[in-house]
């Protein structure tokens, strides 16, 4: 589940040296709305995409949006149906570490959001090798908690979690 890396999870080469560096987008400004405590305020995709943004690659000092992992328009939200869909792409075809950033993905939002949501994290359709055994496993509610069990692997997302300083 977890391979070599040279920023964060061990030593070893770089799969992707010199990856392609995204701007990141700016920050939302807060309504008058979404202060009123009075006023319903359901969660939406810019919500979720402001969660998974800043969580750090595994391998390079970046984040996942300014790897392009991550984008705003990959993010779906039904706050009445309490679902949340999460299309990341790796930035490799053969990246060993999908799983990982998947995982952590998963992490963040079962960690920030209600209980009440279904979360279905996956890779962009066609942009990963092994797309189909890491949606399967990312999918798979015993094999994550099994995953989160294993201390060094609990580590490793808590990392990727991690501000930056």
């Amino acid at each position: 589940m977890v391979g070599g890396g040279g920023g964060g999870v061990g030593a070893g080469l770089l799969e992707n040296a010199n990856p392609l560096i995204y701007e990141r987008s700016g920050e939302r400004p807060v309504t008058a709305g979404e202060e009123d405590e009075q006023v319903p305020d359901s969660i939406d995709a810019r919500e979720i995409f402001d969660l998974i943004r800043s969580i750090n690659d595994p391998e390079h000092p970046l984040t996942l949006e300014e790897l392009n992992v991550v984008e705003q328009v990959r993010v779906q939200v039904s706050d009445p149906e309490s679902t949340v869909a999460v299309a990341f792409t790796p930035t490799i075809p053969h990246c060993s570490m999908a799983t990982l950033i998947g995982l952590s993905i998963k992490v963040k939002l079962l960690r920030s959001l209600p209980q009440r949501f279904k979360m279905d994290v996956h890779i962009t359709p066609g942009t990963h090798a092994s797309e189909h055994a890491v949606n399967k496993q990312l999918a798979d509610k015993e094999r994550v908690a099994a995953a989160l069990e294993n201390t060094h692997l609990l580590e490793v997302v808590n990392q990727c979690l991690s501000a930056r300083s």
